[in-house]
């Protein structure tokens, strides 16, 4: 029985108080934990721990925070601060972001993603389990140095973001989760099958390794208007983001419409981007719909067997009515 999540949006909200309200209703509603992604606009970290401030209940946590924009000692230090601030409910997403983003945004060169990722993880782990840590990796070395404050307790679980095999596989090797998107359920299983194997490389029982599937979701009276919205959002990211969306859609069978939506939107072709992604594809990656058609659709995702917990998200373009509809009814019963 999978569990039901939030991640909040990274537009449409004017403050600090606007997420907050959100990650409240959340609560309200029975949702585990809110998610929240650090791209570009507020820092996560300083947005967790407000909500973590005027929350009782609801876990928290990034979704992601790149690997390159921190130092793995100050991702370690973050998680114990804000597993003390959170009274234990922090968990930590970790991913590589894209090169748009870091090299583009931070400015630092996007190398050795897989292998960036896999010595980060490795130590925060180490940092926040209270050893002294010295490590002698290909990418860091650290000697002689612990947190000068506790450990937290319980650790922070760490869960590692992927689409391609290779990331999931590293995931289910190093990391304490898996948080995927945009799969769709054949897709979820092909990577299910790359995180069992990356468990059973690092000598793990891979039922131990959490899942969390991020969907986007639109659940509104005018069923049309939501499904329209989700398109724009997945077209965006297909079309816009890099390669790796494509690639993840273009790998799950869907390579000819994977290049076109990516070819159309290059062009300057937004319609003709939108016109070629069809309603099959929609309702395999995404939940969108009219509020029982969203409801039936979620549950075909909750069905799947590994997946942990779905994350409730929301297409960029959303406004807060939208949102709130979306989260009313989509909250779990």
């Amino acid at each position: 029985m999978s569990t039901r999540e939030v991640s909040l949006p990274v537009a449409s909200q004017p403050s600090v108080d606007a997420f907050v309200a959100l990650a409240q209703r959340a609560e309200s509603l029975g949702y585990d934990r809110a998610w929240l992604p650090e791209t570009w606009g507020r820092d996560v970290v300083t947005m967790l721990a407000t909500i973590a401030a005027r929350t009782d209940e609801i876990g928290i946590g990034p979704s992601i925070m790149p690997v390159y924009s921190r130092s793995p000692a100050l991702i370690a230090q973050t998680a114990a601060t804000l597993q003390e601030v959170s009274q234990g409910r922090f968990r930590l997403g970790l991913g590589p972001s894209g090169p748009l983003v870091i090299e583009n945004w931070h400015g630092v060169p996007f190398v050795r993603p897989l292998r960036y990722t896999r010595e980060t993880i490795e130590i925060v782990t180490r940092i926040l389990s209270g050893e002294e840590v010295t490590y002698n990796g290909e990418l860091f070395d650290l000697s002689g140095f612990r947190l000068r404050c506790d450990s937290p307790e319980p650790r922070p679980r760490i869960d590692a973001a992927g689409m391609a095999p290779k990331s999931v596989e590293l995931a289910g090797r190093f990391a304490d989760g898996w948080h995927a998107l945009m799969l769709t359920p054949d897709g979820f299983r092909d990577r299910l099958d790359d995180l069992q194997r990356g468990a059973e490389l690092g000598g793990r029982d891979p039922d131990a390794v959490r899942t969390t599937l991020s969907l986007t979701c639109c659940a509104l009276d005018d069923g049309e208007r939501a499904r329209k919205l989700v398109r724009q959002h997945i077209v965006f990211y297909v079309g816009s983001m890099g390669t790796f969306y494509r690639d993840s859609i273009a790998r799950q069978g869907y390579e000819e419409t994977a290049h076109e939506i990516y070819d159309r939107w290059q062009n300057g072709d937004r319609e003709g981007a939108m016109n070629a992604m069809s309603d099959d594809l929609l309702d395999q990656l995404a939940v969108a719909g009219t509020p029982s058609a969203a409801r039936d659709r979620i549950e075909t995702f909750a069905a799947l067997d590994g997946v942990d917990a779905l994350s409730v998200s929301f297409p960029r373009a959303g406004k807060r009515d939208d949102i709130d509809a979306t989260l009313d009814t989509l909250a779990p019963e």
